[in-house]
């Protein structure tokens, strides 16, 4: 095979990315990702008072990790961020939330009508029956969810947008594709231009119908339990673009 300079440039280049993108399995997930936008919510705790970890002590490869790696860690052997939640409420949860959640929450508001409001994830899940990946949050007084990614224990990945801004009147299950357990897959949530959209496995993008119009809103992404068993997915790439 004949190497040239342009070999040589192409192929170092390669190495350069993979060796930015490569999960260091011996730093905190801090440290292999980008969580300066984020509060962490975890099943920790007391009654109507869960743990929460600010930007600050998650940043860097010394960043933070839950003691004995219960809930948030880094995986040992592929780097992946680890985020579990017990089951059935058994937990410390916030008032008016009765479900466990190992979970970020973005810690500023953006509104809906701008050019870009992007989260984009890649995960697999490892246990539960149904989990909750993925959330647009309304940031107004109402205090709950425009729309929640689902993840069933099946496979099936649905799209619920609340039918009140109010809640407590259900939702409007889209359902977008399936992913079997321990398969990877990745999608991307968009709420910019006043449009709700959602994107699996660069399929497309599926418009989601509205009931009521949210000027401001934030993201939230990890494992939020929805079920009675425990449950555990693996990240390997979280971004958000405003």
């Amino acid at each position: 095979m004949l190497v040239t300079k342009s070999n040589i440039d192409v192929l170092a280049l390669a190495l350069c990315v993979s060796a930015v993108t490569a999960l260091n399995p011996s730093c905190a997930p801090g440290g292999n990702f980008d969580l300066s936008r984020f509060v962490l919510q975890l099943p920790s705790g007391s009654t109507n008072n869960p743990d929460q970890i600010p930007a600050s002590r998650l940043a860097g490869c010394g960043g933070y990790q839950d003691p004995g790696h219960k809930y948030f860690f880094t995986g040992s052997g592929d780097g992946a961020m680890i985020m579990k939640a017990p089951g059935g409420g058994k937990c410390a949860t916030f008032p008016g939330a009765p479900r466990c959640r190992s979970e970020f929450g973005e810690t500023g508001s953006w509104s809906s009508s701008a050019s870009t409001n992007r989260l984009k994830a890649d995960l697999l899940v490892t246990t539960g029956s149904s989990i909750c990946i993925g959330q647009v949050f309304q940031s107004n007084s109402y205090n709950k969810p425009l729309a929640e990614v689902y993840y069933n224990g099946n496979g099936d990945i649905t799209v619920g947008v609340a039918f009140a801004a109010r809640g407590g009147q259900g939702q409007d299950l889209n359902k977008i594709g399936n992913v079997p357990k321990g398969t990877r897959f990745h999608y991307e949530l968009r709420f910019e231009n006043g449009k709700l959209q959602f994107s699996l496995n660069d399929g497309g993008f599926k418009t989601l119908k509205q009931y009521f119009t949210t000027d401001r809103a934030f993201f939230k992404m990890g494992n939020y339990n929805q079920g009675g068993d425990d449950s555990g997915i693996k990240v390997f790439g979280l971004s958000v673009q405003h």
